[in-house]
Formats: C-alpha cells, structure tokens, sequence
C-alpha cells in the first residue's frame, strides 16, 4: 500500500474516532487526542500546500500560527490583498467557519484560493487543530 493510500486510510480512521467522540458531550482525554489528530490530518490535506503551522517553516501563505484571535491581515512579512487588508475581520472560531467553508463568499476580492470545506465536523477538526497552534 502506498504512503500517500496508508495516510489517507489513517485519517479516514481518526476521522471515524473523532467524529464518535464528538457526539458526546463530555469529551475524555482520549477524544480529545482523537480530534486534535483529525485536525491535524485535515490540516495537512487540506492547508499545508500553502500554509505554516510551524514557526520554523516559511509558506505561501501566512503562517496560522496564533491564527484564532489575531486580526486579519496583521502578519508581518505577507503580501495580503487590499480586500483583506480593509476586511476588518478578526479570526474568532465562527469567523473562522465561514472562511473555511467559503472564503470567497465572505470576502470578495481575497487572493486565497480555496476549495471549500463545508462538513461541519471537518470545520470542527481543523478549527480545534487552529486554536492548538499557539506562539
């Protein structure tokens, strides 16, 4: 089996645990283990290409790290689109939601290409990973 098919399977059974620890709502250690790894998958699939989530690596895009909380456009050193830069948004968990399932809709005129994650679970797992990433 491929790397690429063994990681794909991996994620597919993080993401089954996850999601049974996400419909309780108590989460033990173990859940919440599970679902930080379902973010970090997602992270990996889905943000990598273009984004950091370490601050020893340089990206396309900026860095997420400290992402929820920190105002938009803020990041020193990233070329942001004057859409972005008026946007006045700031990265709460609700905000971070939309953009995730539809950054274009939310901000017309941004430079980020993005294909759209609209499972809420998913939104879930990567969000919970986002707010992990602390400076």
């Amino acid at each position: 089996m491929s790397l690429t098919r063994l990681s794909l399977c991996a994620a597919g059974a993080l993401l089954a645990a996850a999601a049974a620890v996400t419909s309780s709502s108590a989460m033990t250690p173990a859940g919440e283990q599970a679902m930080h790894k379902a973010g970090q998958v997602m992270f990996e699939h889905r943000c990598r290409s273009c984004h950091a989530d370490d601050p020893a690596l340089k990206s396309y895009g900026p860095s997420l790290i400290g992402v929820v909380g920190r105002k938009a456009a803020s990041q020193e050193g990233f070329a942001y689109s004057d859409a972005m830069k008026a946007s006045g948004i700031v990265w709460s968990e609700e905000q971070l939601r939309a953009w995730i399932a539809d950054n274009k809709s939310v901000l017309p005129g941004t430079r980020m290409r993005h294909v759209g994650v609209t499972d809420k679970m998913e939104q879930d797992f990567l969000i919970d990973y986002l707010k992990s990433l602390k400076k």
